[in-house]
């Protein structure tokens, strides 16, 4: 009997771009012992040296950037502008990884008693086992591959069915004959790589997904002396006060709910609004949504392209069917377009019962409740069961301070949403997950720390 194989789907034509068989068992198995014996011998090397390979790897990804990118596009349906865009963030990215590794790896000395040296250190894991996602299938996995490199771990990747290819882009990016098994990318269906997360050889485990997916690979380590990072799912919301700067909110509020269709796990998914700009806000909204270009994500012209995963457009759909029963009001989209796409659609008059309020989307729409003050705004933001990000648009420093000091949520931004700044640790609250990525914090995550006691010589 011949393998299982993987197809692998174009979501906006639905032709056919790859098949690729399951990794076997005995494959994995081979990779597996090929990366312990490599890491043996790469966590040894001087980190200078594993600098410069990094360096030549990320050099490599430079290189075909355009074909990469195009791979993204034909692969997960996001605009080719947009898939240009992931390239360069993940180029930009992995050098502020690079530029920070020594200094977020180095010992930490600590002053002690005469005739004592007392030092943290910071030691890899061994074998770190990523499972990416396929919505920023670049940004997402070099958040791990980079640091974990850097800190003398090797790469176990496996990437999102719909987007096996750049899981191959990342594993000819560090192949190299004198360090077989530095990254290896696998295919695996969900019953398989649950028996690997049980294998005592994998010694730290990255997921990036929805939170039915972190309780099965959480479940699957139980009972594991090991991490396991989670960054799972979001409902992301904004509060619009009352002396917003109008315009600007608006405009990025729109794209942070919009961009990739909406299918980021720190989009916007719930805006509420001061009841002195509710009606104006919608009114500068909608136009903005109206002017959206679904298509053909490979033209210039296109601004969304198709849904991901086919089974998208029904449930956002009827997500939008209860906010409409529960007396909200649909101002702009008409649903689902065809079988691959989803409009751009603005809701008013939400309330927090509301599973558009409650539910991850995961698509392009803009819920919007209004709200009395600045305490209504705060207590609905937290009435979630994420807590990822949070934005609040306000001209006023103290009123987001005080923001910032109340919201449940990883990171929180004034004046900005939908983005990721590698210098700032990467963390979710509740069921957003637990774990840091990026920042010297997402070095520290992907090693353990040993602490050296040495009493001198007298």
């Amino acid at each position: 009997m011949s393998p299982p194989v993987l197809r692998l789907l174009n979501p906006y034509d639905g032709s056919l771009l790859a098949e690729r068989p399951y990794t076997s068992p005995a494959e994995v198995e081979l990779r597996l012992e090929r990366a312990r014996a490599t890491q043996r011998r790469w966590r040894r090397m001087p980190y200078e040296q594993r600098h410069d390979r990094v360096v030549r790897g990320m050099d490599f990804l430079r290189e075909h950037s355009a074909e990469i990118a195009a791979d993204v596009t034909r692969q997960v349906g996001k605009p080719l502008s947009q898939a240009r865009g992931e390239v360069a963030g993940m180029l930009s990215r992995a050098q502020h990884l690079l530029d920070i590794g020594e200094r977020s790896l180095a010992p930490e000395v600590l002053p002690g008693q005469d005739g004592f040296v007392l030092r943290i250190e910071h030691v890899p894991h061994g074998v770190v086992l990523e499972l990416a996602a396929w919505n920023y299938p670049l940004l997402i996995p070099i958040n791990v591959i980079v640091p974990a490199l850097l800190a003398g771990n090797v790469v176990l990747l496996k990437h999102s069915a719909n987007a096996v290819l750049c899981g191959e882009w990342f594993e000819r990016a560090f192949d190299d004959p004198d360090l077989p098994g530095l990254l290896s990318h696998l295919i695996l269906d969900h019953e398989s790589l649950a028996g690997w997360i049980r294998d005592p050889r994998i010694d730290h485990v990255v997921f990036t997904g929805s939170v039915e997916g972190g309780r099965a690979i959480q479940d699957a380590a139980r009972g594991r002396f090991i991490d396991v990072g989670l960054e799972l799912g979001g409902k992301d919301p904004a509060y619009v006060a009352a002396d917003a700067d109008f315009d600007f909110a608006a405009e990025n509020l729109v794209d942070g709910a919009c961009y990739n269709a909406g299918q980021s796990c720190c989009g916007v998914e719930r805006v509420y609004v001061h009841a002195d700009l509710y009606d104006d806000f919608l009114a500068r909204v909608q136009p903005i949504l109206e002017n959206y270009r679904l298509g053909d994500p490979m033209k210039d012209g296109t601004t969304m392209g198709p849904m991901a995963r086919p089974r998208q457009p029904a449930e956002l759909e009827a997500q939008v069917q209860d906010a409409l029963a529960k007396g909200a009001r649909r101002l702009v989209g008409g649903g689902v377009v065809d079988p691959r796409f989803f409009a751009p659609t603005l809701l008013a008059d939400c309330t927090q019962d509301m599973l558009v309020m409650q539910e991850e989307s995961f698509g392009p729409i803009l819920p919007v409740m209004r709200v009395e003050d600045d305490d209504e705004a705060l207590r609905a933001m937290n009435d979630s069961a994420f807590g990822l990000t949070a934005s609040v648009w306000t001209r006023d420093d103290a009123r987001a301070e005080h923001f910032v000091a109340e919201l449940e949520a990883g990171t929180v931004f004034q004046n900005r949403c939908d983005f990721l700044d590698p210098a700032l640790p990467w963390v979710g609250v509740k069921n957003s997950g637990r774990g840091v990525s990026l920042s010297s914090y997402g070095f520290l995550s992907l090693t353990r720390r040993k602490s050296v006691h040495r009493r001198l010589p007298n």
